[in-house]
């Protein structure tokens, strides 16, 4: 199995079938315009316009199921991103990502690349770490999406090659991105 076995909706509502980024380096990211992290935007488009001619492809699936950060229409939500942060990269419809009722790309995902734990050398690692086992134990037990801005990265065959948390910022990926190219 890979990821070419899911569809997803376009911001646009345009069902998209996985299998249309076959031979593409991915990463698929789910986001929210209302969150701390919400300036990563910035980090994944620069990303995107580096590495998008040699194979990449970044998938945004905005997501409000983290303290309702993402409470606007699909509309919003790409105007949002456009004017703010230029995203150029394909975004996808409001997506349930973690718990029994995420789509099954989101638990394919996190069935693929488990959740190793947050870095807590850095302070942004340690304060979303402590802030989850506090407030949202429940959030932190076992592999679903912890957070906002859970990065994917995929190989050009569909197979779900490494996970990175919200804590981590966009551009220390891209020796894992490179590594696809």
């Amino acid at each position: 199995m890979s990821v070419y076995e899911y569809s997803a909706r376009s911001i646009k509502g345009e069902p998209v079938s996985l299998s249309a980024y076959k031979g593409k380096a991915l990463v698929i990211v789910n986001t929210a315009s209302k969150c701390g992290f919400t300036p990563q935007y910035e980090g994944l488009e620069s990303s995107y316009k580096k590495y998008h001619d040699q194979g990449l492809e970044i998938l945004g699936f905005p997501s409000d199921q983290f303290g309702g950060q993402e409470p606007g229409s699909e509309a919003e939500v790409e105007e949002f991103c456009k004017i703010n942060y230029g995203v150029t990269f394909p975004l996808f419809e409001k997506t349930l990502v973690r718990g029994p009722e995420a789509t099954p790309l989101f638990r394919y995902l996190s069935e693929q690349a488990p959740f190793k734990g947050f870095d807590t050398a850095t302070l942004g690692g340690a304060k979303m770490q402590s802030f989850l086992q506090e407030k949202l134990p429940e959030y932190y037990e076992g592999n679903g999406i912890k957070w906002n801005f859970t990065k994917f990265v995929v190989d050009r065959e569909g197979n779900v090659v490494g996970r990175f948390e919200s804590t981590v910022d966009p551009a220390s990926m891209e020796s894992a991105i490179e590594a696809l190219l």
